[in-house]
């Protein structure tokens, strides 16, 4: 069953020994990172901070913080079955072209309609109400890294809508805390509530909500084709509709099983120096401009738990949250490039710096062609590097993808420079958001492209010799 809300996903991984407890008394200032990010990167469990230094609200950390973790959270045993699902619904095995075929095909499609999102009256983030002089003081927003410009919201689901179209958007932009009553709002310009902020010439309602389920965290996440919404997305994940109630303020809707409820607006006249920020590139992203979000009012439990994520030097939690993407979204690039076996976005490229892609090569040029439809889909636009291997190629082994780069290719006719959107957070490029980016075709190559040398075969035993070994291997004596 879906986890009704965060409570529910705390109580599950304690079960399974995937949480602790916290009962000494911690800073929100430096030192909850510190100890989350020991934690993180051993692969250890959530963290629940019950006596934080200055305040009675606990503080939530690490809460993906493993890929068992992470399938935990969407209900799954494999990220990979989502996926698989995700593909009943876009291509079922009996495309129908009778009307008996069609009729046999209504059930899934009222089982779609069945995660549509559901309006409710009220719900556990109303229990507590505050629109006269609402302030941020009582969260114990972290600071987390010694250069950061001051505390940040780090796992906020920022709800916008389209001024043209209605439709709403669901992203994960932090928000530094200026003072009791503003934030800074960094949304980069390649995402959906960016456009919003563009098109609307006025002042624009936003809502964000702190401390949803699991699923609707992760959809706020998820790199979602435009219009598709990621409350409809969250209710797949869970298989049941994620409940919304309307804000007291502002013109939307949040998930009223939420800890917390932020509603306000941003002003598109008016912008403020937001950062620097210690990044998950594992770089301080520089101070810039950004929009301010301005209070309105404080919905929350009478007893909140305030969640957070930390960000650094990967490998982090948002690893973790990245390979859910990675294993989610293959089949939808499979269904546009059916030449794609696997593909590996390491942590340590930070997701948009790296992408490994093995391929089934039936022609020549083709490594060349899928690093073209790659850049071309989505936010894959951001790839800085793409890397192409044979489809026998392990892409989730980074020892095997390296030996093939450094043996397979000459550089000369083996690499690929083009220009293009760069993610808002690559400070090594030249200009900001835009820069060269590399393709590199670690593919065996054929004399169909220019390769006039006969290609060596792989080192391997015999499958015979291998049997004979494993067979006899205690017999060797060898510990």
């Amino acid at each position: 069953m879906a986890h009704k809300d965060l409570r529910d996903f705390i109580a599950a991984l304690e079960k399974q020994n995937l949480l602790r407890r916290i009962k000494v008394e911690v800073d929100p200032k430096f030192e909850i990172t510190e100890i989350t990010d020991r934690v993180s990167k051993s692969g250890g469990p959530a963290l629940l901070f019950e006596n934080v230094k200055g305040y009675d609200m606990p503080v939530l950390t690490n809460v993906f913080g493993s890929m068992k973790s992470m399938a935990m959270a969407l209900n799954v045993n494999n990220l990979d079955e989502i996926g698989a699902e995700l593909m009943s619904y876009l291509q079922p095995p009996e495309i129908p072209s009778s009307f008996m075929d069609k009729l046999k095909a209504l059930p899934k499609l009222a089982q779609i309609s069945s995660f549509m999102p559901k309006i409710v009256k009220s719900g556990p983030c109303k229990e507590v109400v505050v629109t006269d002089n609402p302030s941020l003081d009582k969260l114990p927003v972290l600071t987390c890294w010694p250069m950061d410009g001051g505390p940040f919201v780090t796992l906020p689901l920022v709800f916008t809508k389209d001024p043209e179209t209605g439709r709403r958007n669901v992203g994960m932009y932090r928000m530094q805390i200026f003072d009791s009553c503003t934030t800074g709002m960094h949304w980069h310009i390649h995402k959906g509530a960016a456009e919003h902020y563009r098109k609307i010439g006025e002042k624009m309602p936003v809502a964000v909500a702190i401390g949803g389920d699991p699923a609707s965290i992760y959809s706020a996440t998820a790199p979602l084709p435009p219009g598709i919404d990621e409350i409809l997305f969250a209710g797949f994940l869970r298989k049941e509709p994620v409940e919304m109630v309307k804000c007291e303020t502002v013109e939307m809707e949040v998930p009223a099983h939420s800890e917390i409820v932020l509603e306000g607006y941003v002003d598109p006249d008016e912008t403020r120096l937001e950062g620097p920020f210690g990044d998950h590139t594992g770089y301080y992203s520089l101070a810039d401009q950004y929009p301010v979000f301005h209070l309105t009012c404080i919905t929350h439990r009478k007893k909140p738990i305030y969640p957070a994520t930390i960000v650094g030097r990967p490998p982090m939690e948002d690893a973790y949250m990245g390979k859910a993407t990675e294993r989610i979204f293959l089949p939808l690039m499979q269904l546009q490039l059916p030449e794609v076996k696997d593909i590996n976005m390491p942590p340590e490229g930070v997701f948009h710096n790296c992408v490994i892609v093995s391929i089934r090569k039936t022609y020549p040029g083709q490594a060349q062609k899928v690093m073209s439809a790659l850049w071309g889909l989505g936010l894959m636009m951001l790839a800085k590097l793409i890397i192409v291997v044979d489809e026998n190629v392990d892409v989730q082994n980074l020892s095997e993808v390296m030996w093939r780069v450094f043996n397979n290719i000459d550089p000369e006719r083996d690499t690929t420079i083009v220009k293009g959107p760069l993610d808002a957070l690559d400070h090594s490029s030249p200009l900001p958001n835009f820069g060269s980016k590399m393709g590199i075709d670690a593919t065996q190559k054929w004399p169909s492209e220019g390769h006039t040398r006969d290609w060596p075969d792989d080192i391997t035993m015999t499958e015979d010799v291998k049997h004979l070994v494993d067979r006899k291997w205690k017999q060797y004596g060898i510990k």
